[in-house]
C-alpha cells in the first residue's frame, strides 16, 4: 500500500476492501472484523501435530511450517485477518543474539546486557538476516487471497527488558534500574532495538503483510511519565520507519489502561486495549482519530458459550460508538481453549454485527 492509503501491487484490491482493513482505516465495514491474537497454534491440536518434536525458534524458521501454522486458524476459524506466525525474539537471534526459549518460562537470553559494552550484541539487522520471513509471507499471501496477513514485532521496551532481565520477569528490577539509573544507556539501547524492530518490520512489510502490531507486552509496568520518557521515544521511531508504507499500524500492551492515549501518540492508527478498560471508556482516553482492537478477557472462553455470547455483547455494545473497532481478545489465546468456542465467537461476531 502506498503512503496515501492506496492499493499497490503488493496490497490486492480485495485485501485493501477487506474489513479488516476497513476498520483500521475507519471506514464502514460489512461486519466488526475479527481476530485473535495468538490464534497462530496455542490451543489448536494441527498445530501441536506439525510442532511435534521442533523447537519453537527452529519453527519459525521454517517458511513451510509458519505457513501451514499462520493458515490453520483462518481455515477453522473463518478470522478476518491472519497472523503471522513467529516469536518477538525472532529479530534478536537473527542478528546473533544468544538466546533459546525455554519450554513453560520463556525467551533466555545467556549473556544479560548491563553495560555499554554489552551493546556490541546489537548489530543492524538485514533482510538476509530474516530471509525466512519474506519467502514464508511470499508463500502465505499466495494462499490468503483477499485475507490480510498482520505481521508483527516485539517494542523496544518489552524487547529490552528480556535482554537486560535475562528472560521473563514479573519485577523488572534490572531494567528498571538501569533506565533510571543510567538513562543514556538506557537510551542507547532502545535506540538500537527500535533500528532493528523498525527494519524487521519493513521487512515484513516489503514482503506483503497488510498491517503491523507492535506488541509492547511489558509496558504495563511503567508509570505514564516514565513512559513518555523512557520508552514512547523509541516506540515513535518504529512507527515512524514504517510510515511511509501506509499499512494500518497496531499497539498493543498489556494493563495499560493508563498508557493508551500516549501509545496512540507514539504513532498507532489502532490502539490495542486489554480487558481491564472498557471500550467505550478507552476510546475516551484515546481521543478521535484511532480505530480501537479488542477486548474480551480471553478466560471468558471458558465459561461456556452463552456468557461468551454475553459478555461478547458488552463488548460489542462498548464498541458501538467507535470510528473504528477490530473484535479481539483481550490478551492472547490461552493454552488450553477449546478451538471450537472461537471458530463460534467468530461466527457470533459476524453475525451480530452484520450490516
Amino acid at each position: 500500500m502506498s503512503a496515501n492509503g492506496s492499493p499497490t501491487g503488493k496490497q490486492p484490491t480485495a485485501t485493501y476492501e477487506s474489513a479488516f482493513l476497513k476498520a483500521c482505516r475507519r471506514e464502514p465495514v460489512p461486519h466488526t472484523p475479527v481476530w485473535f491474537m495468538r490464534q497462530a497454534g496455542r490451543s489448536l491440536p494441527e498445530y501441536h501435530k506439525v510442532r511435534q518434536g521442533i523447537p519453537m525458534l527452529d519453527s519459525c524458521m521454517r517458511p513451510d511450517l509458519v505457513t501451514e501454522i499462520t493458515l490453520q486458524p483462518v481455515r477453522r476459524h473463518d478470522v478476518d485477518a491472519a497472523i503471522y506466525f513467529s516469536d518477538i525474539v525472532v529479530p534478536l537471534k537473527a542478528i546473533g543474539v544468544d538466546l533459546h526459549i525455554k519450554p513453560g518460562v520463556g525467551p533466555v537470553v545467556e549473556k544479560p546486557i548491563r553495560t555499554r559494552a554489552d551493546l556490541a550484541q546489537l548489530r543492524d539487522l538485514t533482510p538476509e538476516d530474516v530471509w525466512y520471513v519474506t519467502e514464508a509471507i511470499g508463500l502465505l499471501t499466495a494462499e490468503l487471497g483477499a485475507t490480510p496477513l498482520i505481521g508483527f514485532a516485539g517494542a523496544p521496551f518489552t524487547l529490552a527488558s528480556y535482554l537486560v532481565e535475562g528472560g521473563p520477569s514479573r519485577t523488572y528490577e534490572n531494567a528498571k534500574a538501569m533506565m533510571y539509573g543510567d538513562p543514556e544507556l538506557w537510551a542507547d539501547l532502545l535506540d538500537r532495538l527500535a533500528a532493528i524492530t523498525g527494519a524487521f518490520l519493513r521487512v515484513q512489510i516489503e514482503a506483503g503483510v497488510s498491517a503491523v502490531q507492535l506488541f509492547d507486552s511489558w509496558a504495563g509496568a511503567l508509570a505514564p511519565a516514565d513512559y513518555v520518557r523512557s520508552v514512547m521515544p523509541a516506540s515513535a521511531k518504529v512507527f515512524q520507519a514504517v510510515a511511509e508504507y501506509g499499512v494500518p499500524r497496531i499497539h498493543f500492551g498489556v494493563g495499560t489502561g493508563e498508557l493508551l492515549k500516549l501509545m496512540g501518540e507514539a504513532g498507532a492508527d489502532v490502539v490495542g486495549v486489554d480487558w481491564r478498560v472498557p471500550l467505550d471508556e478507552a476510546v475516551r482516553r484515546i481521543g478521535p482519530g484511532k480505530a480501537l482492537q479488542g477486548n474480551l478477557d480471553p478466560t471468558v472462553l471458558f465459561a461456556g458459550t452463552e456468557v461468551v455470547e454475553t459478555k461478547t455483547r458488552e463488548v460489542l455494545d462498548a464498541a458501538a460508538g467507535l470510528e473504528g473497532h477490530v473484535f479481539n481478545l483481550g490478551h492472547g489465546v490461552m493454552p488450553a481453549t477449546d478451538p471450537d468456542a472461537l471458530t463460534r465467537l467468530v461466527e457470533y461476531v459476524h453475525t451480530q454485527t452484520a450490516r
